[in-house]
């Protein structure tokens, strides 16, 4: 009998959530088959068994366990009687990185939570808190529909059952009506999630380590996209304007080092690879994947890879390699008419570009006032390895690329 324990999927990863078992409890299980679903802190992978044998479960659908923890057993043999249990195995020993008691409380809540209503798959599963909230609110969680993965039952999805009911007068389990929940006057608590933590981890140790400063500039987009409605004739998914964004800082990191590099201790770290990362919004969360050696691909090469980088993001697919290895970043909040704004850098990279809305704006051009479509960026650096000379050069390079963009495609 061999143990199963949680694995580390990335080298961020603390704990994981067991989404689906792939294999049901007592069914014969391959070396090298996969047998279980579990959602890191960045994407939702299936975990292939390192070994052979009959599967034994410990550890429910929906529990969260760190990374070591017991999950289920692989052998011919079954476990004792007294073996831990999986509310004991998917409790954390302690708090840990801030995490307090009531967090730790509410991951062994998740371990132990098992409901039998079934959509023909076997049973959903619903979170602590859509629990206490169904129970709070009078609602059957058992006929509630889950939009969570794999249909696990959310808190929202129990507040829009309970609108859809009754929201004026929902019952508690004796049946007696209860306040709606605007009259209790207290707040909501929403548990977060392991990649909401992590970046909520991220970024304040960002703030906190890191002396940034911002660099503006704003570039006249219109040779720019006239590339792109020529590239729209010629490429399949046609390339947007981030792509090109993507490619223009590709080429200025390849000449510009420190841009590229990283600050540590007592020495910069210049990096061989341009890997430019991209923010993109999924449920409740910011993730960002990578393309690998972009200063090597072409604009439409990059549009193909982004698409089905962000496509594998939203459909929670990402595999963990291609969220790493990322030395640079691009921010573009545009699509949202976002004019300007000032981002956070992802450490250890050396800055962050975010990128606005694309709009048409009086300019002054040949002593004649004129309308072009002009684009803000904003740069934020580690003032400890690229400094106020070296960040204007690299900005003022990608503006020249995106402004005279034929001299990417040289």
């Amino acid at each position: 009998m061999s143990d199963v324990l949680m694995p580390r999927l990335s080298d961020s990863m603390e704990e994981g959530t067991v989404v689906r078992w792939l294999k049901a409890d007592g069914d014969e299980v391959k070396r090298g088959e996969e047998f279980v679903e579990i959602e890191t802190d960045k994407a939702i992978m299936a975990y292939e068994s390192d070994f052979s044998g009959r599967l034994s479960v410990v550890v429910p659908e929906g529990s969260t366990v760190p990374v070591g923890g017991l999950i289920g057993h692989v052998g011919d043999a079954v476990p004792a009687a007294d073996e831990p249990n999986a509310a004991t195995q998917a409790r954390p020993s302690a708090p840990a990185g801030g995490r307090t008691e009531s967090a730790s409380a509410a991951t062994a809540d998740v371990a132990v939570a098992v409901h039998s209503n079934s959509d023909g798959r076997g049973p959903r599963k619903a979170s602590p808190l859509a629990r206490r909230t169904a129970a709070r609110l009078g609602v059957d969680i058992t006929a509630v529909n889950g939009s969570g993965p794999y249909g696990r039952v959310l808190k929202q999805d129990v507040l829009e059952a309970a609108r859809g009911a009754d929201a004026t007068q929902p019952q508690t389990a004796a049946g007696q009506p209860v306040p709606p929940p605007a009259a209790l006057g207290a707040p909501t608590l929403q548990a977060m999630g392991s990649t909401q933590k992590l970046i909520a981890r991220r970024m304040t140790e960002s703030r906190r380590t890191i002396p940034e400063f911002t660099l503006e500039v704003d570039v006249d987009m219109g040779a720019a996209l006239s590339l792109r409605e020529q590239l729209r004739q010629l490429a399949d998914p046609p390339p947007s304007i981030n792509d090109i964004i993507l490619k223009a800082c590709a080429v200025a990191l390849r000449r510009h080092p420190r841009a590229n590099g990283s600050f540590a201790d007592d020495h910069f770290v210049l990096h061989d690879e341009v890997n430019v990362a991209f923010a993109v919004a999924a449920a409740d969360s910011l993730v960002v994947p990578v393309i690998s050696h972009a200063d090597r691909k072409g604009i439409a090469e990059i549009a193909r890879e982004s698409r089905a980088l962000a496509e594998r993001v939203r459909s929670r697919t990402i595999a963990a390699s291609e969220l790493e290895g990322g030395t640079f970043t691009v921010s573009n909040l545009g699509m949202f008419g976002i004019d300007r704004f000032q981002g956070i850098i992802n450490a250890p990279q050396a800055c962050i570009l975010c990128v606005g809305a694309v709009r048409d704006r009086p300019i002054a051009r040949d002593g004649a006032l004129q309308i072009a479509p002009m684009l803000s960026l904003t740069l934020a650096s580690d003032h400890r390895i690229l400094y106020g000379a070296d960040a204007a050069l690299f900005l003022s390079e990608i503006r020249q690329l995106l402004e005279a963009p034929l001299r990417m495609l040289a």
